[in-house]
Formats: C-alpha cells, sequence, structure tokens
C-alpha cells in the first residue's frame, strides 16, 4: 500500500494553521462515471426543466489530514467506517483519484467592493486557478444590487480571469441572491464534485432571499462553498462588516467549507491555493443506507478513518448530514 503525505502548510500572520477540512454530500446513480472530455467552447444551458435522479446511493466527499495538517491520500477503503442515523453502514464506492470540480465563482462588484478589492481578489484567483485541476468547469457571477450570470459551464480559465479587468464596482449588495443561482447552476454542472467560491465582504442589502431560505437551501445541495471574505479595517470594526463575516462563516460551515479573512495580499495567494489543494485531494465514498426512506427527513452522518500501523492519529472531516429527499423533490 502507498501511502502519500502531501506536505503543505500555510503560513497566516505569522503563525502555521492545518489544512482546512472539508467534504462534500450528494446522491448521484451507481453507474454515473464520467470520462474527462477535450475542453469544449462555452455551452449554453437550453433545458432548465429538473432532474430526477431515482437513487438511494448516498456519497461523501472526505479530506483527511495527520496532525500537521498536512493531506493524507494513498488510505485504502478499508480505512473508513461510516455510520448513518447511528447505523454502520457497508461502503460500496470508493475512489481516491485526483477528480475535476464544477466550481462557481461568485464575485461581489457592490460599491464596499471598490478601490484595490477586485484587483487583489482577481490576482488571488489567478493562483487558484494555476493549481487546480485542468478539466475543472467554471460558472462565473457577479453580483450587486442583482445577481448574473456572467459565464455559463466554461473551462475557459483566462476568460474568466479577463472578466475580472473589466468590473467597475457600485450599487449595493444581493449576495444571498448570487449563493440561490450559484447553487442551482453549480448542481447542473457535468463534475460530480461542486463547490462554490465567494469573493466578497459579506454584506448584504439587496436580495430578495434571505438568510434562512438560503441556509435551508445549502442544506439540501451537495454543494460545499469557501469565502474569501476581502475586507479592510473599516469593514471588521463596523457593524455591517461583523454581519458580513458572521454570515461567511455561517453560510461555508452549513456546507463544510471555510471562510477566510486575509489581510494581506501574500496571505489571500495562500488562501485561494489552499483551497485548490483541497479539492484535489478528496476521497469519495458512497453508501446505501439500510433503511433508507424518502421521507425528506435530516439523517446525521458520521465518518471515522483508522491510520495504517504506525501511523499518527489522521483527521477526516465531511457534511455533518443529509435530507433523505423523496425523488419527487430532487433538482
Amino acid at each position: 500500500m502507498c501511502l502519500r503525505v502531501i506536505r503543505r502548510r500555510i503560513t497566516f500572520a505569522g503563525f502555521i494553521f492545518p489544512a482546512i477540512l472539508t467534504g462534500l454530500l450528494c446522491f448521484f446513480p451507481a453507474a454515473a462515471q464520467e470520462a474527462v472530455k477535450p475542453t469544449p467552447p462555452p455551452v449554453e444551458e437550453k433545458d432548465n426543466k429538473p432532474i430526477r435522479v431515482k437513487t438511494d446511493l448516498v456519497t461523501l466527499t472526505l479530506t483527511v489530514t495527520d496532525i500537521y495538517g498536512r493531506y493524507v491520500s494513498g488510505l485504502t477503503q478499508n480505512a473508513f467506517a461510516v455510520s448513518d442515523n447511528g447505523t454502520e453502514q457497508e461502503i460500496t464506492f470508493f475512489s481516491d483519484t485526483d477528480a475535476p470540480v464544477s466550481l462557481g465563482v461568485l464575485f461581489d462588484v457592490s460599491g464596499s467592493m471598490s478601490g484595490t478589492k477586485i484587483g487583489k481578489a482577481r490576482k488571488a484567483l489567478e493562483k487558484f486557478i494555476d493549481t487546480s485541476h485542468p478539466s475543472d468547469e467554471y460558472f462565473l457571477i457577479s453580483f450587486n444590487e442583482r445577481a448574473s450570470l456572467i459565464m455559463d459551464r466554461t473551462r475557459d480559465a483566462e476568460a474568466v480571469l479577463d472578466k475580472f479587468t473589466l468590473v467597475k464596482p457600485g450599487g449595493n449588495t444581493a449576495l444571498y441572491d448570487a449563493v440561490y443561482l450559484g447553487v442551482q447552476k453549480v448542481t447542473r454542472g457535468s463534475h460530480r464534485k461542486k463547490a462554490i467560491i465567494i469573493i466578497s465582504d459579506g454584506q448584504d442589502n439587496s436580495s430578495r432571499y434571505n438568510f434562512g431560505e438560503v441556509r435551508r437551501f445549502l442544506k439540501e445541495s451537495d454543494v460545499v462553498i469557501y469565502a474569501v471574505g476581502i475586507m479592510d479595517g473599516r469593514d471588521a470594526a463596523s457593524p455591517e462588516g461583523m454581519q458580513g463575516q458572521a454570515f461567511l462563516d455561517e453560510l461555508t460551515a452549513v456546507t463544510g467549507g471555510k471562510a477566510f479573512y486575509p489581510t494581506t495580499d501574500v496571505e489571500m495567494d495562500e488562501i485561494f491555493e489552499r483551497i485548490s489543494l483541497e479539492l484535489r485531494h478528496q476521497y469519495s465514498i458512497g453508501y446505501t443506507p439500510k433503511d433508507f426512506q424518502p421521507d425528506g427527513k435530516w439523517r446525521k452522518v458520521k465518518v471515522k478513518v483508522k491510520p495504517p500501523r504506525g501511523l499518527p492519529r489522521l483527521t477526516v472531516r465531511t457534511r455533518e448530514g443529509y435530507y433523505a429527499t423523496p425523488i419527487s423533490d430532487y433538482r
């Protein structure tokens, strides 16, 4: 057995932080295995009808680290144990491949993001793309007083970056609406792994959806969210800034993601690179719950990892559970 430890530590404000662990949870057919295809041109989505999939296979995306916060790969299926509503389950699907991701990039172009914030965010996003999987696909959404889909399902990373150079911040902030739109688009992505990166100060004052509605929608989805809070000294000290940070913290925690608040350009670059590496060093496991009923109730999931003999304790993180959504309600 080959066990590989990814030696990656992030220096943040003078301290060394362990890598953040995250996971995704989703439903998908057991036979749905996708091959990597040559890079296609942007595709417009013509069919907006709900996608209904008849399956009770539950899949979890896991990130494993050692006591130093380094990513650990090379584990086998036997290293993992999963329980669903307190009942131990048999793992029937396992993968540790470096799989591409359908990624939504949500960037704030409201008045609060004026000055150098947009330029810094673009530079850091370029760092992210440089270390991402070459077959990742992107959905680009900008938002001020309304959320707008700028690019729909593209693998042209340069085109994504070019859009940032045309941004002129102004107006109010509809962050909740942008998150809702982002989840809707990413869930229809080509890849099984799905994630969103929010680039914002977290302040919302123009959305149709409220926080509770967005939170519920996220718990029903299989999308993990990361947030990079672009804030300055005034934001951190203001009531609006603190409220925005609290929202980003809660939003990412619901999905098993993480919010970051860099204070320097170097920290921002490291954070985007860290998110990219995390997405590429994850495991996928699947199981069919022994007592599954599509009753819409919340089911709690717990995963444990047993390190090979001679290795120190390992830590695994994934989503805390899922709603057993009836087939007729699948999006």
